[in-house]
């Protein structure tokens, strides 16, 4: 059973930047998603990055909102992933999980592989508050 440990959530003023990491455990497979999402008081649950693994769409993916502002890494010899958030906005306060999905991120194909951001993850961890100040 795949577990997820969160860390680096906190307040921020708007503009700042937080970096938030998740370790994850009983990995018994080198292709998966692992990613980011966000849920905010009477906002639908987003998506913000995700990293694959496996061949076929090995790749990082992020949502619009954050494209450009955030960027995900991976620690492999940690099986750690990061996400880096810049030029943080107060829309982007909210409770952040980190997640993971057997073989890949939840993706769409029409031509090419897209990231949908309201798709499932097999696992969440508990999720971390991020507070951004105005």
């Amino acid at each position: 059973e795949v577990q997820l440990v969160e860390s680096g959530g906190g307040v921020v003023q708007a503009g700042g930047s937080l970096r938030l990491s998740c370790t994850a455990s009983g990995l018994t497979s080198d292709a998966y998603g692992i990613g980011w999402f966000r849920q905010a008081p009477g906002k639908e649950r987003e998506g913000v990055s995700c990293i694959s693994t496996n061949d076929r769409d090995g790749r990082t993916y992020y949502s619009e909102t954050v494209k450009g502002r955030f960027s995900a890494s991976r620690d492999n010899a940690k099986n750690t992933v990061y996400l880096q958030m810049n030029n943080l906005k107060p829309e982007d306060a909210g409770v952040y999980y980190c997640a993971f999905k057997v073989w890949t991120c939840p993706l769409a194909y029409n031509g090419n592989y897209s990231f949908v951001p309201t798709g499932e993850y097999d696992t969440s961890g508990p999720g971390m508050r991020v507070t951004v100040s105005s």
